[in-house]
C-alpha cells in the first residue's frame, strides 16, 4: 500500500511541474498575455519544477530497482520450490518402486499428458502406457491423476518441504473443520 501511495505522490509530482513547464511553453508559443510575476518568483517556480522533475526521475528510478529486486527474489523463491518439487517426486517414485518406465510415465502424467500422447512420446502402444498408469497408480495407493497429483501437492504445502525463507514469507491461513472433521 506505501508503495502505491509513494508512485501515486511520484506521478502527482512530475504532471504538476510537467504542466507547469508546458504551460510556459504553450502561452509564450500561442503568444498570450498572462499577468507579470516578479522575475524573482518565476526563477523560483522554475527551479522548484525542475528540481520537482529530478526527484520524480530518482525516485522512479528506486522505485523500478525495487521492482527488479522483487521479482529476482520471485524468480529464486519460484526455482526453490521447482527443486522441491521435484526431489519430492523422485523420492516419492523410489518409495513406491517404480521402474524406469514407470517413472517416465508417471512424469509425464503429472504433467498432464494424456495417454495417446505419452505412447508417442515414449514410442510405445497406448495399452502398454495404460498397464503402467495402473501399475503407477496401484503402488502410489491411488485411483487416477488427480488423486496422484495432489499427494505431491500436498506434501509440497507441507512446510517440511518448502525453504525455510518462503514458509516464513508465507500467511498463515486458518484451516476451517467441517461438522463432520
Amino acid at each position: 500500500m506505501r508503495s502505491l501511495i509513494l508512485v501515486i505522490a511520484l506521478l502527482v509530482l512530475q504532471s504538476v511541474c510537467a504542466a507547469y513547464f508546458m504551460r510556459e511553453l504553450l502561452m509564450s508559443i500561442l503568444g498570450i498575455q498572462h499577468l507579470p510575476i516578479s522575475w524573482k518568483l518565476h526563477e523560483i517556480l522554475e527551479v522548484g519544477s525542475s528540481l520537482g522533475l529530478i526527484f520524480g526521475a530518482v525516485l522512479g528510478g528506486v522505485i523500478i530497482w525495487r521492482s527488479f529486486q522483487r521479482q529476482r527474489i520471485a524468480e529464486a523463491r519460484l526455482r526453490q520450490v521447482s527443486g522441491a518439487f521435484m526431489e519430492l517426486m523422485y523420492d516419492r517414485f523410489d518409495a513406491w518402486g517404480l521402474t524406469s518406465a514407470e517413472r517416465d510415465v508417471a512424469l509425464f502424467a503429472i504433467k498432464g499428458l494424456s495417454t495417446p500422447e505419452i505412447a508417442t512420446l515414449r514410442g510405445t502402444a497406448e495399452g502398454t502406457v495404460k498397464a503402467q498408469t495402473n501399475a503407477i497408480y496401484r503402488k502410489a495407493g491411488v485411483t487416477g491423476r488427480p488423486q496422484l497429483l495432489s499427494l505431491f501437492i500436498e506434501d509440497l504445502l507441507n512446510e517440511s518441504f518448502v525453504p525455510e525463507d518462503i514458509a516464513a514469507a508465507t500467511p498463515k491461513r486458518p484451516v476451517l473443520l467441517t461438522a463432520a472433521e
